[in-house]
């Protein structure tokens, strides 16, 4: 069987266009998937244990708090369509779960020491999350810079794990 190759490169046919989705679905949108929860359920228990079940109307920028409500209007007024979730951290991306961290480092610090660190790897993975987000193909360096940063969440989650009750939003 031959490589599957981003279908772009050549000329149409849709079963290329069949073979690179099922690529890039089963090769790197799951574990940008895991990726982005997994930092959710961290951002959700670190300030739900330094700030208190209430922590989304403190610790988080106005904006943000602002983006959010706009999708929860868009999402209501069309209750047939599946919503993202019920907790406003479901409503926002990358790179304002990378915001909220940054603007509340000194919380993360006791639970996260590197946290700054993590918060420049996220943003290694932001730019190639949306490529795979608008369906199109990654190349190998971003392929693995995923890689590496899912095998590391896992050992973050686990060591977290230990010391911090992991709450699902």
């Amino acid at each position: 069987m031959p490589a599957i190759s981003d279908f772009r490169t050549t000329a149409f046919d849709f079963g290329r266009v069949k073979a690179s989705g099922r690529n890039v679905g089963a090769n790197v949108y799951w574990k940008l998937y895991a990726i982005e929860n997994v930092i959710r359920v961290i951002v959700h228990s670190v300030l739900s244990a330094q700030i208190g079940s209430d922590w989304w109307s403190t610790a988080v920028d106005s904006r943000i708090q602002g983006k959010v409500q706009r999708f929860r209007n868009t999402y209501g007024a069309r209750p047939w369509h599946s919503s993202p979730g019920k907790h406003e951290i479901y409503y926002i991306d990358l790179s304002d779960l990378n915001e909220i961290m940054r603007a509340n480092s000194n919380l993360f610090v006791p639970v996260v020491p590197d946290v700054d660190q993590w918060i420049a790897r996220l943003e290694q993975v932001r730019l190639p999350r949306n490529i795979v987000a608008h369906m199109n193909w990654l190349h190998q360096t971003d392929r693995l810079r995923i890689e590496v940063t899912y095998e590391d969440i896992q050992i973050l989650a686990n060591q977290l794990a230990g010391s911090l009750a992991l709450l699902i939003p």
